[in-house]
């Protein structure tokens, strides 16, 4: 995971060149949605709910690849995995990593808004 960037440059010029306008609302869109999918992530971890736990954050690992956040998207494939497998363990400590790389992400795009 260590070798992948936070952010993707290319993607991230390539989908401001394609959103023009658009692309302010489409970062500010994805950092909201994934704060709330995270909450999600935090409440199918607490109820123990494995295949919730799963589909969010298969869905969070699609918008942070298609968003051009591939490190967040990999610990994301690897929490989905982890809740597949039922080690719910696993997906909490994959979630704090989650979260610290969403940070990480959410404020290097922000940046890019000002």
């Amino acid at each position: 995971m260590k070798n992948k960037p936070h952010l993707d440059e290319e993607a991230l010029a390539e989908l401001r060149d394609v959103m023009e306008g658009e692309f302010k609302l489409l970062i500010q869109t994805f950092i909201s949605d994934s704060l709330e999918r995270i909450a999600s992530l935090k409440a199918a971890l607490n109820a123990g709910d494995a295949n919730a736990f799963c589909n969010m954050v298969h869905s969070l690992k699609g918008s942070s690849i298609n968003i051009g956040a591939p490190r967040l998207g990999t610990i994301c494939q690897a929490a989905e995995m982890a809740g597949k497998a039922q080690e719910l363990n696993q997906a909490s400590i994959l979630l704090i990593a989650i979260e610290t790389e969403f940070q990480i992400v959410s404020d290097r795009l922000r940046a890019l808004l000002i």
